[in-house]
């Protein structure tokens, strides 16, 4: 039973639930006024959950959780879902809760929910993993001795793991105890895109909250809002961002998302059956994905400059150089990572429109219905960071012609 289960009790009607299976790589939407009272009992004019955006059903589980808190919460939704914005917001609450001066105090709660919010708060660790996977020597053994560490400034402290879904099972195992059992002061906050097999026993002992993608029309009206796309080009971006709200403040400022949208769209009228056709297209899409990085990479290469300076004139020793190199390499291989989604997301709409085309064609139609599911274990399969090329040249193989005078697969 998951955390929105508990708060809405009961429903004799409903299935039995599914068993499946940090701010995720996601940015924060500016805070809007708005009285946070509800939220946080406290005078505070500011609302703390405002940058999670379209998942009210996921906030006012946690908001209710924050009063009386169990010791382990799991947060899973798509990137781009609110849910590292979601834990920041959280912790603060918990922090909140927490401190007995606090509800009389609305500027030591304000306190309290601004560092959290940033990151900043000596009660709340945050770990994100440096590379593709969490890893139990390099990452999993830190969390346990922060575990172990008593609160810095009152009787409560948060851990926050970000990206939990990349954990290997060594890791995973390593942090099953510490979750379970942890000492009365810690409350564990894990976020995943999903649950993977080696992750249900960890996630079993957590409150599960599910994040769903955030709506095109919530997508459109943040975007709108912020200034960062007039009102009659935030849907596109909207619909090409595919639920992802940081996603879409990055192609916000992309003039060329129609473009490559377009490209994704029509790669079923190239399929012809023949690998020569497979490839050539995969190097087209690559090397357009190529294309739209070089903005990120001049961003990277900015920043890295800017550190040769420092370094130059400060030192090596405690640069944080390499932190910062492998969030480089994190951001890129996450870009790539969306633009292939957004690539499937694409095509799962082009078969869609083919299946609900007039005049229906049962075969093409189950054809069509094949290919869309072969798109979304595609899409499934990226957590996993797979071999990108090889990956979509297998995808293509498989998914049918669109084009004229093609003998179907």
């Amino acid at each position: 039973m998951t955390l929105l289960d508990d708060l809405a009790g009961p429903d004799p009607d409903a299935p039995a639930p599914a068993d499946s299976g940090g701010r995720d790589t996601e940015a924060a939407a500016p805070v809007e006024p708005v009285s946070g009272a509800a939220v946080s009992g406290a005078a505070d004019p500011v609302d703390p959950w405002s940058p999670v955006v379209g998942q009210s059903q996921a906030v006012a589980a946690l908001a209710a959780a924050a009063v009386s808190p169990v010791h382990a919460y799991l947060l899973v939704g798509p990137p781009g879902s609110g849910k590292r914005a979601a834990a920041a917001a959280f912790a603060g609450e918990l922090l909140v809760a927490a401190d007995g001066r606090a509800g009389a105090d609305p500027a030591r709660a304000a306190r309290h929910r601004r560092l959290a919010a940033r990151d900043e708060h000596p009660d709340v660790f945050v770990l994100s993993p440096a590379g593709t996977s969490l890893r139990r020597e390099e990452e999993v053994s830190q969390l346990v001795v922060e575990a172990s560490r008593t609160p810095v400034e009152g009787s409560r402290k948060v851990l926050v793991v970000d990206r939990f879904h990349a954990a290997t099972p060594a890791a995973a195992a390593a942090l099953l105890k510490p979750v379970e059992e942890p000492p009365g002061s810690v409350v564990w906050v894990l976020l995943a895109e999903q649950v993977l097999p080696e992750h249900v026993t960890i996630a079993s002992r957590c409150a599960r909250v599910d994040f769903g993608p955030v709506p095109d029309a919530e997508i459109a009206r943040v975007l709108a809002s912020e200034g960062l796309a007039a009102a009659d080009r935030a849907p596109l971006v909207a619909a090409a961002a595919a639920g992802n709200l940081h996603r879409a403040r990055v192609l916000a400022a992309d003039e060329r998302v129609a473009f490559r949208r377009e490209a994704w769209w029509t790669v079923p009228d190239r399929l012809d059956g023949t690998g020569a056709a497979v490839a050539l297209a995969v190097a087209e899409l690559r090397a357009m994905i190529d294309e739209a990085a070089a903005a990120l990479t001049e961003r990277h290469g900015a920043e890295t400059a800017a550190l040769d300076q420092r370094e130059e004139h400060f030192g090596v020793r405690g640069s944080g150089r390499s932190a910062i190199e492998a969030q480089h390499r994190r951001e890129h291989r996450q870009f790539r990572t969306d633009e292939i989604r957004f690539g499937l997301a694409t095509l799962t709409a082009r078969y869609r429109d083919e299946i609900t085309s007039e005049p229906h064609d049962p075969a093409a139609d189950r054809r069509a219905v094949r290919a869309i599911d072969r798109l979304r274990a595609t899409a499934e399969s990226l957590i996993r960071s797979p071999n990108e090329a090889l990956a979509l040249q297998a995808l293509l193989l498989d998914l049918p012609s669109l084009g004229a005078h093609v003998h179907p697969h």
